[in-house]
């Protein structure tokens, strides 16, 4: 059984054809999220950050306006 308090791994997805280079992520999170030169589009630098980026890079995901970051959790 796992322990409900137990610290988890953060993995961080995009999806660069949901992506509309709105830039709210990297605004929010410029060493997780960086933005295609050519097109705006959304580039993943880091897919598993450290914990002390688990509140921006959960607030990036939630104002993502097309749902293009998605979340998942490791123990």
């Amino acid at each position: 059984m796992t322990d409900p308090g137990a610290m988890t791994e953060l993995r961080v997805a995009v999806d660069r054809e949901l992506c509309c280079g709105s830039g709210q992520c990297v605004l929010l999170a410029p060493a997780i999220f960086d933005q295609d030169e050519d097109d705006g589009i959304v580039l993943l630098l880091e897919a598993e950050p450290a914990e002390a980026y688990r509140k921006v890079v959960t607030e990036a995901a939630a104002v993502c306006p097309t749902g293009a970051i998605a979340i998942s959790h490791r123990l």
